[in-house]
């Protein structure tokens, strides 16, 4: 199964791309990098670049049906910048339209924002998220990991890079009974 990662040109926290990435790897699955423009992504440690890496398709000719789940990592910039791209709002949303599992870490619940998909959910994010995510209608817990099934899709949450190791256990757990499933 396909896993597509969106991440903005620039901004994305990049232990929160490779440790997913691997994740996804190691469990069988192939991860196709998604963004709004081509060539390579620039990832970040914090605040200073880190590695580059390979963009596999833009956003505007991602297809969701090629992809069995969605992961949204963060970095404070990335899902800012993802948040101002429709096509990219529009890429997170049809995964809910369509029923399939999002996973997202630390900032990266802006763009579920943005989405118009938190509403009537529970999730968690960085502390900061929290006001944001209650105006849009959701309700955020202070947990490494949260799962919640309360709409169409699985959508699994977590908050900080301290907390990937059970973030990236989970939503293989729950990608893969989705697979199943579908």
């Amino acid at each position: 199964m396909q896993i597509a990662f969106l991440v903005a040109p620039e901004g994305v926290e990049q232990v929160e791309l490779t440790g997913p990435w691997q994740a996804v790897i190691d469990s069988g699955d192939i991860p196709h990098l998604v963004s709004t423009k081509s060539g390579r992504i620039q990832a970040y440690n914090h605040l200073d670049k880190a590695d580059t890496f390979p963009v596999d398709r833009t956003v505007d000719a991602a297809d969701v049906a090629d992809y069995g789940g969605l992961i949204l990592p963060g970095g404070v910039a990335n899902p800012d910048v993802l948040r101002m791209d429709k096509n990219a709002v529009a890429f997170v949303k049809s995964f809910f339209d369509r029923g399939r599992p999002v996973a997202a870490i630390c900032h990266a619940p802006w763009t579920l924002v943005e989405a118009d998909v938190v509403r009537g959910r529970t999730l968690t994010s960085w502390p900061s998220l929290q006001t944001d995510i209650r105006n849009a209608g959701g309700t955020w817990v202070d947990e490494k990991v949260k799962v919640c099934t309360a709409g169409p899709n699985t959508l699994i949450t977590s908050r900080k890079p301290a907390d990937l190791k059970a973030f990236c256990t989970t939503f293989v757990t729950e990608f893969a009974q989705a697979g199943r499933a579908a």
